[in-house]
């Protein structure tokens, strides 16, 4: 079979062998274990010129609680492998009756594939002059589901994770646009084959890089809005940080122009990680219209691959995103740091908060920094608040962070908001080492992860204590008792001592706390300040795969049924601080379809425009749609329920 000339010749070789990928992913696993555990024998040594190696490098670093992005972490495990002849007809797909098929209004399903593409990884804000316009961004595998050919290839096999944009011009009601690639496609970033997928950065869209993402999106006071994703590749070292500048022309439709690409590399020992974006919007401000993007530079022993640091770097443009100035790093003594997000106050005042610690630290802390001069100088980094990361939401299996989230009000007020892990009956919101799972003989089983925020009235200088954003509770349970599996017949299915018994499994008492994750913040035009994040509010059983195939294909169907086990479902709930709390979504959120369950996004967003009202932005679960092409397999039309990006809105 011919390559294409633009396709990457490493890239090709992962697609077709999955021996090799598995092999990679285990050894990485391996080498983690390996390097926490003390020894005599030689230092481990790690492939950095891979995504997996840099992963593996990083989780081998002992005591360290900074990991790459959820995004970064699923793409380095993403197998592949070689498209069988013919369409593969499921033998089980894994699902729950308790879960919605179709996103129900008032919400709105924002992602306008239909081909069972999934989405997640949610950032969205609304035009200053027009709070009927809206752009959104997602990380969009809709390429894996294209039933396009290049050169005789499934175009999903050379798809990836892709930058997504989707935009309204009626306050979020409906969203634009679908893709619709040739069947005989040419790689392009003409918009009418790329729909809203972000053109210029990942190959089919017309770039240079594999796979992109992670998604971050801005307006400035002029109408454009600004996109900031990540390039870059699985399985040998180019990466970058990408800018595009988006326009709406008279009859409101968005064009994209070029990607400006930012410490754009080829070493094997740097890799960028974990952007954000913010302009400063404000009429009147001294930098009125800067655009200011931050990430995390992860830096790498080119000897051996071990981990070094990972500190704050940030750029600005006076331009429009046409050039940035020379990246800084603004973390000082910070060293090992993530999950970075800057705010711009009324007065032109940059803030960077991020999760970080210092060399020595125990626990790590929420860190801020700021700028006076549109980004020229620095302050030292402050810590609002230790932070003790949390290891994740009880009964799931997705990935998790404590990275934190902000938002400056009209009156200068700067608020951010994180997750911390705390007790179960007397909570520390300021750290707890005794709910720190990386620390031994810790009580992590009675601790549970909480949103907080904290408030500052003096531009950053003195901040507030961390206090919850939400109530204290307990899961509601629903769908208990069920009864489990009886022994398969087949002696390679579930059998009793696997749990498939044919006993009642009945509801989890006590059924635990209510835990949140992914936490959002803005303020409106008149000074409402609403904080938003997922609560794992309830839990139903969820049937496992006992056996069954390999990703991806094992990604859609199961050979063998296991036991039931408890799943905690979620709620995307907003709080006005004023007072008034509510979940947002009208179908409780079920993590475990897509990605294995391991996936479900790294964050979430809500903005507001001037009419007051906020529009929340998370990954939902709650609609099913035929897939046919998956990663370059072929399936007999099959139902199945995916990630999508889901919005509700309102003004409490």
């Amino acid at each position: 079979m011919k390559i294409p000339s633009w396709f990457n010749q490493n890239r090709f070789t992962s697609i077709v062998r999955v021996a090799s990928a598995v092999t990679l992913i285990s050894a990485a696993a391996a080498m983690a274990f390996v390097a926490v555990r003390p020894s005599t024998a030689a230092a481990p040594r790690y492939d950095i010129n891979t995504l997996a190696g840099k992963v593996a490098s990083l989780r081998g670093t002992a005591g360290l609680q900074i990991r790459f992005s959820a995004f970064l972490e699923q793409e380095a495990e993403e197998p592949e492998g070689i498209p069988a002849p013919g369409s593969i007809t499921p033998i089980h797909v894994l699902s729950s009756p308790l879960d919605g098929t179709t996103i129900v209004p008032p919400n709105v399903l924002v992602n306008q594939d239909t081909a069972a593409a999934p989405q997640n990884e949610t950032a969205i804000a609304v035009d200053p002059n027009n709070p009927n316009r809206i752009v959104g961004g997602a990380n969009d595998y809709v390429t894996r589901t294209w039933s396009c050919f290049v050169d005789g290839t499934p175009c999903s096999a050379l798809g990836d994770g892709y930058s997504g944009t989707y935009y309204s011009n009626d306050g979020g009601s409906t969203w634009c646009c679908n893709s619709n690639p040739d069947a005989n496609y040419t790689p392009t970033s003409d918009p009418a084959q790329i729909g809203t997928l972000i053109p210029g950065v990942e190959r089919l869209v017309g770039g240079i890089y594999d796979a992109g993402g992670d998604p971050s999106v801005a307006f400035d006071s002029q109408g454009n809005v600004y996109y900031a994703g990540l390039g870059f590749n699985r399985t040998s070292p180019p990466n970058t940080v990408a800018v595009n500048k988006g326009t709406f022309d008279g009859g409101g439709t968005l064009s994209w122009s070029p990607p400006t690409f930012i410490n754009q590399t080829t070493s094997p020992s740097t890799l960028n990680d974990k952007e954000w974006i913010a302009v400063d919007s404000h009429s009147g401000s001294p930098f009125q219209d800067r655009i200011y993007v931050s990430w995390t530079r992860f830096i790498f022993n080119p000897h051996n691959g071990s981990y070094v640091q990972s500190p704050i770097f940030f750029v600005y443009s006076t331009d429009g995103g046409a050039t940035f100035s020379t990246p800084e790093n603004i973390s000082a003594n910070a060293h090992y740091s993530q999950g970075s997000h800057p705010v711009v106050g009324p007065d032109g005042t940059v803030y960077v908060f991020w999760n970080g610690s210092t060399r020595l630290a125990s626990l790590n802390s929420t860190y801020m920094a700021k700028s006076t001069d549109g980004g020229d100088t620095w302050s030292p980094p402050l810590s609002v608040a230790t932070v003790t990361n949390i290891p994740g939401v009880r009964n799931t299996v997705f990935r998790v962070n404590s990275y934190p989230a902000a938002a400056a009000a009209p009156n200068g007020d700067v608020y951010a908001t994180w997750n911390t892990e705390v007790d179960d009956t007397t909570p520390i919101y300021t750290g707890d080492p005794g709910c720190a799972y990386f620390i031994p003989g810790n009580h992590v089983s009675t601790c549970h992860s909480v949103a907080v925020y904290s408030k500052s009235t003096d531009s950053g200088q003195t901040w507030s204590d961390p206090a919850p954003v939400f109530g204290a509770g307990s899961r509601t349970a629903d769908g208990y008792p069920v009864t489990q599996p009886t022994p398969d017949p087949n002696p390679n299915g579930c059998q009793a001592a696997n749990g498939c018994d044919g006993s009642s499994l009945p509801a989890p008492s006590p059924t635990g706390p209510i835990e949140d994750v992914f936490p959002a913040a803005t303020v409106a035009a008149n000074g409402n300040v609403y904080l938003a994040a997922y609560r794992g509010t309830t839990v139903s059983p969820w049937e496992v795969c006992f056996s069954g195939p390999l990703p991806p294909v094992g990604r859609i169907t199961c050979d063998f049924l296991g036991p039931y086990i408890h799943n905690t479902r979620l709620d995307y709930v907003v709080r006005d601080l004023s007072g008034t709390t509510n979940a947002v979504n009208t179908q409780h959120i079920n993590t475990r379809y897509g990605f294995g369950g391991g996936f479900f996004g790294d964050y979430t967003d809500i903005a507001a425009g001037s009419d007051n009202f906020f529009h929340a932005f998370w990954t939902d679960s709650n609609n099913v749609q035929n897939v046919v092409w998956w990663y370059g397999f072929e399936f007999v039309p099959t139902a199945i329920h995916q990630q999508d990006v889901v919005t509700g809105s309102g003004n409490f």
